[in-house]
C-alpha cells in the first residue's frame, strides 16, 4: 500500500518537473522552437518517458480534460446545475497544491496567446463539456439531452472563461477564488 503512494507522489513531482521545465524553456525560447527533446532533457527524463506523461507537446497546455474537475463533480451531492458545478471547481481548486494552481495559470496564459493552441483548446472542448453536462443532469435529475442542464454549463462556462481570462492577464489576482466569485453571482442569478 505505502508502495503504490511513493509511486504516485513520484509520478506527480516527474509531472510536475516536465511542466516547470517545459514553461520554463517555452519563456526562454518560445512555444513553437521548444521541442519535446529540449524539455526532457531539461526535465532529466527521455522523450520515452515524456510521451507516457503527455502524449504530445501540445497536451501540456490543452485541457482537453481537466481531471479534478471530473472527480469532483462525480463526487458532488445531487442539486441545481450551477451549485454542483460551484461546488465542484471549490473542491477540485482545494485538491491542488499552489505549485499546481500556477503551472494551470501559467499553461492557460499560453493557451490564450499562442494561436495554435487556443485552436486547440477549442477543437478538444466538446469531449470535455458533453463529460461535464452528463455528470451535471444525472446530478439534477435530468436527461442528458435536456437544454437546461446545456444552457446552465454553457453560462457557468462562460462566467469561468472570464474570470480565467482576467486570471491570465493579471497574475496577481487569486483566480480560484475569482472563479468561486463569479459562479456565486451566476447561482444567485446575476442580478446586479
Amino acid at each position: 500500500m505505502a508502495e503504490i503512494g511513493l509511486r504516485e507522489r513520484k509520478k506527480a513531482r516527474t509531472r510536475e518537473t516536465i511542466l516547470r521545465e517545459a514553461f520554463r524553456l517555452f519563456r526562454e525560447r518560445g512555444y513553437t522552437v521548444t521541442t519535446v527533446e529540449q524539455i526532457a532533457e531539461a526535465a532529466e527524463i527521455s522523450p520515452a518517458t515524456f510521451f507516457r506523461y503527455f502524449p504530445t507537446k501540445e497536451d501540456l497546455v490543452t485541457l482537453d480534460r481537466f481531471p479534478p474537475l471530473v472527480e469532483a463533480l462525480a463526487s458532488q451531492p445531487p442539486g441545481a446545475p450551477v451549485t454542483v458545478l460551484r461546488g465542484a471547481f471549490r473542491t477540485a481548486f482545494a485538491a491542488l497544491s499552489a505549485e499546481e494552481i500556477a503551472a494551470g495559470h501559467a499553461r492557460e496564459v499560453f493557451a490564450a496567446t499562442v494561436p495554435e493552441l487556443l485552436v486547440a483548446n477549442l477543437r478538444r472542448s466538446p469531449h470535455l463539456i458533453g463529460e461535464v453536462c452528463s455528470i451535471v443532469a444525472e446530478k439534477a435529475g435530468c436527461a442528458g439531452d435536456d437544454p437546461r442542464i446545456r444552457n446552465a454549463v454553457g453560462a457557468a462556462f462562460g462566467v469561468v472563461a472570464m474570470a480565467w481570462v482576467q486570471w491570465a492577464r493579471n497574475s496577481g489576482l487569486d483566480g480560484p477564488a475569482e472563479i468561486d466569485t463569479a459562479l456565486a453571482h451566476l447561482e444567485s442569478g446575476l442580478t446586479l
